[in-house]
């Protein structure tokens, strides 16, 4: 059985990285080959990078970020942000990522997965899904959190897999930034609903929320604030898990 990963991540605009709440609020919180850097020292078992404003923008992701990253980072890096098509893809992988997330791109052409698995491997693909409560479930929401789709969160991450997305990063859009915690419920039931890896993102303030995550069904645990405003280090939470009970990766 392997052992949960702790995966801080940068979320990207105009080449510095930006945190907010509710995927809204953005202010700047470091440069990210710094940030990046730290976090490896720190003992991370993989980094995310996501362009926050390529999809509003319409625009693909800051390649120069990634080749910038990639230069001081020796840990897997996942990234997402604008991956339209195969070539988007291509590009990110060319720059030095090592798996290729996707979110709003895939929502409007589920056939965006089948092209990536194809041509990468479903090890490679990996789904974003940003889900927000409507009441009696969650719903899909895209285009950084700015659009409610209606479409069943739960539903839609179990097509994604069956058309080649090999791991799930979860955010609930409720929760992130906030400091609450992760949605439980949230990833009990899509640890139901799906076989792949499940990365729990959205709410973390420390690591009794991450022991909680890893209970309630996620593989990994992913946060972002926590981190950057400096309330631990990678390494202080993964001997807090450890005191929790909680096997990490050394």
């Amino acid at each position: 059985m392997l052992l949960p990963r702790i995966i801080p991540c940068l979320d990207v605009k105009d080449g510095r990285v930006v945190k907010g709440v509710r995927f809204q609020g953005l202010r700047d919180a470091g440069d990210p080959v710094e940030l990046a850097s730290a976090y490896a020292e720190q003992g991370a078992d993989e980094l995310v990078i996501l362009d926050v404003s390529a999809t509003p923008e319409g625009r693909g992701h800051a390649l120069d970020v990634v080749r910038a990253v990639r230069a001081v980072l020796p840990l897997p890096l996942t990234v997402g942000g604008g991956v339209r098509v195969v070539a988007d893809a291509e590009a990110l992988l060319s720059a030095g990522a090592d798996k290729i997330a996707t979110n709003t791109a895939a929502v409007a052409r589920p056939q965006l997965l089948d092209e990536l698995a194809g041509r990468f491997g479903c090890q490679c693909t990996v789904l974003a899904l940003d889900a927000a409560s409507n009441g009696n479930g969650w719903q899909v929401v895209v285009r950084s959190g700015r659009d409610r789709t209606g479409r069943d969160a739960l539903a839609w991450a179990a097509e994604a897999v069956t058309r080649g997305a090999g791991e799930i990063l979860l955010t609930s859009w409720d929760r992130d930034g906030t400091g609450a915690g992760y949605d439980l419920e949230l990833l009990a039931a899509m640890r139901r609903a799906v076989p792949v890896p499940i990365i729990a993102s959205g709410g973390a303030a420390g690591p009794k929320h991450m022991a909680e995550a890893l209970q309630a069904g996620a593989d990994a645990v992913l946060a972002a604030t926590i981190f950057h405003d400096g309330h631990t280090t990678v390494a202080d939470l993964k001997a807090e898990l450890a005191g929790l009970g909680v096997e990490v990766r050394r």
